[in-house]
């Protein structure tokens, strides 16, 4: 009679690295779509250039390394990091400081800790801070949202690739006609200027939570978040861990004072907090990996959001707090080990 073996591993895994990245992908075009609709087709020529970097730096890394370049393509990860940074971007940015995102989040932050699986940074923030250090005159150009009562110059798209390609707007148009400040920058500068929150939120770029235009990118974000929930891409612990961490200081706050701190609400849609919730601390490789850890993970993540948000020198905050974060997931694995059967707490076996 004969035996059938396979060799170890003897269980296949269910879905493979690109089917998860693709997944992914695909829960974020929703938002792109929004978000190309709202701030113009800028957009799309930073998604351009962000994947071919990451696609290059990616395929030049693999073959120093010896190792086929399809092999690292063909999962979809340089790609899914090459989408989050242009999330984090401004539609006007030159095409220089996007590359130099895009190619230090895969060949430093990604590779020079191992490649995919080994890097404890999450590659698209690590990327997304270096260019906020670098350049960040160019990353203040948020346009206003095309909304029909916001006295807004919109670009048409060869305006637009224009200063994608060299930096400088066509003549006649000055950077004030064409650029706003985001809804957390005016929240942020007007309570340092000892505005109310009412007074703030009157200004037309505002919305019912956060800024117009980013409410509804919010949105859809979330809807592909539970959409990744739904198809058991990524668990909810880190979600609601990040939510937890942000709204229940921003309630407390707000409830003490509500003049001096913005509602909960604002938080929850204004900046990158949905799509750090579900995108971006949500990745496998960079988070905690236990259920309690997951929650102490991203409990951490938003409470330090708020904190930078409310007292620190950026309007925002998510970069920051995911890779301070990131720092203590070690820590944290190791601190909420859960325990093995057979062994007790110091990791001898029972009698």
């Amino acid at each position: 009679m004969e035996f059938q073996r396979r060799e170890a591993p003897f269980l296949t895994p269910r879905v493979s690295v690109a089917s998860l990245m693709l997944q992914v992908l695909a829960a974020l075009v929703p938002a792109a779509m929004a978000h190309v609709w709202f701030f113009g087709p800028g957009f799309i020529f930073n998604l351009l250039v962000a994947s071919v970097f990451a696609a290059g730096g990616e395929a030049l890394i693999l073959s120093l390394r010896s190792r086929k370049p399809e092999t690292g393509l063909t999962d979809y990860s340089a790609l899914v990091t090459a989408v989050l940074l242009t999330f984090a971007i401004p539609s006007l940015t030159p095409w220089w400081v996007t590359a130099t995102g895009a190619l230090f989040a895969v060949v430093v932050a990604k590779h020079l800790y191992g490649g995919l699986g080994f890097n404890i940074f999450n590659p698209a923030m690590v990327g997304y801070v270096v260019i906020l250090i670098a350049f960040p005159a160019d990353l203040n150009l948020w346009v206003a949202p095309r909304m029909g009562d916001l006295d807004y110059q919109t670009l048409t798209i060869l305006q637009t690739m224009q200063f994608t390609l060299t930096g400088s707007l066509p003549d006649g148009i000055a950077f004030d006609a064409v650029s706003r400040a985001t809804p957390l920058d005016v929240m942020k500068t007007g309570l340092h200027n000892l505005h109310t929150v009412a007074e703030i939120r009157s200004i037309p770029i505002m919305g019912d939570f956060g800024g117009r235009g980013w409410e509804w990118i919010g949105n859809f974000l979330a809807m592909g978040g539970l959409w990744l929930l739904i198809k058991k891409i990524i668990r909810w612990h880190i979600p609601a861990a990040v939510g937890m961490g942000l709204l229940v200081p921003a309630t407390i706050m707000y409830m003490v004072d509500p003049s001096s701190y913005a509602p909960p609400g604002f938080h929850l849609f204004g900046g990158a907090t949905i799509l750090c919730a579900f995108f971006i601390a949500t990745d496998p490789v960079s988070a905690a990996t236990s259920p309690k850890g997951r929650l102490i993970y991203g409990l951490g993540i938003g409470i330090v959001i708020y904190c930078i948000r409310r007292w620190g020198s950026y309007a925002d905050g998510v970069a920051f707090a995911v890779l301070l974060m990131n720092m203590a997931v070690p820590a944290i694995d190791y601190l909420t080990r859960p325990h093995i059967v057979g062994h007790d707490s110091r990791g001898e076996q029972d009698a």
